[in-house]
């Protein structure tokens, strides 16, 4: 067996075992061809033509140290880390001569082993690229003069490049969510949809990235949106100070639109071209609470129970660990036939001693208490293990009606990412496939009545070369999928009457109109904490109004009582308030990040009374985020911001990037070290009141404000303090 894939596993930040290194060479380069062999395999020999003229390359067996697998940091990556280095093992390669633009190339791989054997490949075919003066069409306003240029292999063009100039007191602020900084400044973001899992700022990767990006100075506010979904690269002055590099694939056209104005009316026009959000009800703004290991109805219900009994109420309840885990559509142990039309509610039995022996009762249960249910769902019909049951017909129906992504080839795509390895993956960009694909989930909602889902997932699609219903490939389809699935169970729950509240992690530009989204995988660290506030300021500052993070963080060992209560006094003025935690194999101690289990496990007396203040003030909050994400819906600056939307031309507040506004009326400062008891922080221009201490504060300047635990240092603009008091005292009447 010899494996060669020239593009390889279209992993996007790191190379395989059995891929051409660069995939795309430049004129002048050489490449590195690499394959894998089975390990009877003993030499393999490389036949390389050139113009016509072949000449024969031995190939050398790679040592597995030397590998370059580029997996991740452990954790659910684990095993894909041990898949890549087994498969290093085998890998084989060899470094050809310079290519040179105007030639083409071809090669072919021999094998033999010890016993005789041998095998030949196909012929694979290569050419050099080089940048030229012209090459297709870009229309862009405020570009450098002269820096438009194409990088073209003799058949077409792959890129186009240009330079927007800046200046020495300029900041960059956009390109999506981002981890690891809010003034990208100096640094050199991509626009790939991608699970980086945990540690996203320290590796500069997003779930939801967007090629729009403001460019604010003394003079005034710019924007540019690249309008593509393929992949575009930014240099944002890291090689040269005065300039800001963009260079995205193309066929040959592209647009990079210009906006001008205040941040506010930028984001409002740029919202209006992309997908503008809409308002979802006040219940979003309640407190989230969630765990993977809430696996039982029992489980539920007793975790609901302890909310009410310790009085910190909750509105929303995530549900991830509810179904067969096989097609995500029945609850785990319900007995019913399988069929390839949809069920309906009244399809299903439960076994009284099963995990969920009737969940529309507790349903129905929990909407009498006033909390809603969102179910877990993922955009993959699993594959591993082999399907049965209703997960059979599924996949059955999914392939027979080629209603799945498509290889170049025409075979179904089967997921190459580290997480449901070889599942098929329904093709979302077809009407017919959402429709389809959420009619087996529709009784949910109209029957149960389901309140939403978490349409978690969202970056499984690698590879240039896939093929989509709407007539995109891999190159420019991959980074629409999770704007797709969102998309589609937004549709389900409005077709039932419901709000189409969805709970995402991935996204790309079109996410603004889809549902509510959170930071995704983070650890219980203090930079996590960090990263995540950084991460809500970017995505806002592109239009996404309903955004959160697990509170402290969801993974590994759990924060400490002091980093769960500051990041709980933050969350709270914060536009999503929920709690998540990742599965822990049901090991002891408990990994929950509920307050009761954080207080046990720590054995902080503060930690429960501290976050039952938290709670309680965000249920008096809800009637003002209401007010300002409908502002924000309809035009205004985003209901969570940075300080650059109402202050653009104050040149101090880039000093202070985690500090942002909620709403018009409220400055949040957060603190993200610790052992802190005061806070230094910087009040913009106008009146302010400290919602705890009412004092008085007149911007602009820098303050020091006390910080103990329970008091989140908050300040309120004083012409709002009026409205607000009761919300921050409620002993007082109203």
């Amino acid at each position: 067996m010899i494996r060669h894939r020239p593009m390889g596993s279209g992993h996007p930040y790191a190379e395989t075992e059995d891929q051409r290194v660069p995939a795309r060479p430049l004129d002048g380069e050489s490449v590195e061809l690499r394959v894998r062999a089975s390990a009877k395999v003993s030499v393999i020999t490389c036949e390389w033509a050139t113009d016509g003229v072949t000449v024969e390359l031995p190939m050398r067996k790679v040592d597995a140290a030397d590998a370059n697998t580029g997996t991740g940091d452990g954790g659910h990556l684990a095993s894909a880390q041990a898949r890549a280095t087994r498969a290093a093992s085998g890998a084989w390669s060899v470094r050809t001569p310079a290519l040179r633009a105007g030639s083409r190339y071809a090669y072919r791989f021999r094998s033999s082993t010890g016993e005789g054997a041998s095998r030949t490949s196909r012929w694979f075919e290569v050419t050099a690229a080089s940048w030229q003066d012209n090459g297709g069409t870009l229309h862009a306003d405020g570009i450098v003069p002269g820096s438009v240029r194409w990088l073209a292999d003799g058949d077409r063009p792959l890129r186009v490049r240009f330079d927007l100039k800046l200046g020495p007191d300029e900041h960059v602020v956009g390109f999506g969510e981002r981890f690891d900084a809010v003034d990208q400044r100096g640094r050199t973001p991509d626009s790939v949809v991608f699970e980086q899992y945990k540690n996203q700022g320290a590796f500069g990767r997003t779930y939801l990235p967007m090629p729009f990006f403001f460019v604010i100075g003394p003079d005034g506010s710019r924007a540019w949106h690249v309008q593509t979904s393929a992949r575009v690269w930014f240099d944002i002055g890291a090689a040269d100070p005065t300039i800001l590099r963009v260079e995205a694939e193309t066929t040959g056209d592209l647009t990079a639109r210009r906006y001008d104005g205040t941040p506010t009316e930028i984001l409002a026009q740029f919202v209006k071209d992309v997908g503008a959000p809409e308002e979802l009800p006040p219940w979003v703004f309640r407190l989230w609470a969630s765990a993977n290991e809430w696996n039982t109805q029992a489980r539920v219900l007793t975790e609901m129970n302890r909310h009410r009994d310790l009085d910190i109420p909750a509105g929303v309840l995530v549900i991830e660990a509810w179904s067969d885990e096989s097609t995500f559509t029945a609850f785990r142990d319900a007995q019913y036939d399988p069929t390839e039309d949809p069920h309906t509610w009244t399809d299903y039995t439960f076994p009284a001693d099963g995990p969920w022996p009737d969940p529309k009762a507790m349903i129905d249960e929990l909407h009498a208490r006033d909390i809603k249910v969102l179910l877990w769902q993922i955009p993959l019909q699993k594959m591993r293990p082999h399907p049965t049951h209703q997960a059979a017909v599924d996949a059955r129906q999914l392939v027979e009606k080629g209603y799945g992504v498509r290889e170049s080839d025409g075979r179904p795509y089967r997921n190459r990412g580290w997480w449901f390895p070889l599942a098929l993956m329904p093709d979302l960009s077809s009407p017919e496939v959402r429709d389809w694909w959420t009619a087996k989930r529709r009784y949910l909602v109209e029957d149960l009545g389901i309140d939403g889902f978490k349409t978690d997932g969202g970056e499984h699609a690698w590879g240039h070369d896939l093929r989509y219903a709407d007539g995109r490939r891999g190159s420019d389809g991959n980074g629409l999928v999770p704007v797709n699935y969102a998309r589609a169970f937004g549709d389900l729950l409005r077709s039932c009457g419901k709000p189409p509240v969805t709970f995402s992690r991935a996204g790309f530009t079109g996410s603004q109109a889809h549902g509510v989204f959170w930071a995704g995988d983070e650890a219980s660290t203090w930079t996590a904490f960090r990263s995540s506030i950084t991460a809500g300021i970017t995505a806002s500052a592109c239009g996404i109004v309903y955004w959160g993070w697990d509170i402290a963080g969801f993974s590994g060992p759990i924060p400490d009582g002091e980093l769960y209560l500051r990041a709980a006094g933050t969350a709270c003025f914060m536009p999503i308030m929920q709690y998540h935690a990742e599965f822990n194999h049901h090991r002891e101690p408990c990994g929950d990040r509920t307050p009761w289990n954080i207080a046990e496990r720590t054995g902080d007396p503060r930690v429960l009374p501290v976050f039952r203040e938290f709670a309680q003030l965000r249920e008096r909050l809800v009637p003002y985020l209401t007010e300002a994400a409908k502002a924000a819906v309809h035009g205004g600056a985003p209901l969570m911001r940075g300080l650059f939307f109402d202050h653009p031309a104050d040149p101090e507040i880039w000093r202070y990037p985690l500090q942002y506004q909620l709403g018009d009326a409220l400055l949040v400062i957060p603190v993200v070290e610790p052992g802190v008891e005061q806070v230094t922080g910087y009040l913009p221009a106008g009146d302010w009141v400290d919602v705890w201490t009412r004092t008085a504060h007149r911007g602009p300047r820098e303050v020091t404000l006390p910080a103990p635990i329970d008091r989140p240092p908050v300040l309120c603009r004083a012409e709002r303090w009026d409205a607000l008091t009761t919300v921050f005292t409620p002993e007082l009447p109203v």
